[in-house]
């Protein structure tokens, strides 16, 4: 289970959110996670997967819980500038 700390929304996670919870580094494309492990571990249809895990996404990103983002997050990135 998680828990948004903005609306204090629960989410059960099943096997396969949990999945995509645990992979969500910051750097690995949800697609990657998509084809690289959801569809390795389960038997399922990687277009359906893939909307799947879209959509459960999309409702963490709503509720603050996760932050979605066009490009990986790099140390750099994450890192102040040096003397900050």
């Amino acid at each position: 289970m998680i828990m948004s700390a903005v609306d204090s929304t629960f989410f059960t996670l099943n096997q396969v959110a949990t999945l995509i919870w645990q992979a969500a580094d910051g750097r690995t494309p949800l697609s990657d996670i998509v084809t690289g492990k959801i569809c390795e571990e389960f038997a399922v249809d990687a277009d359906q997967a893939g909307r799947d895990a879209e959509q459960f996404v999309d409702d963490l990103s709503r509720h603050g819980i996760l932050l979605v983002s066009e490009r990986p997050i790099t140390d750099s990135a994450a890192s102040p500038p040096e003397g900050q």
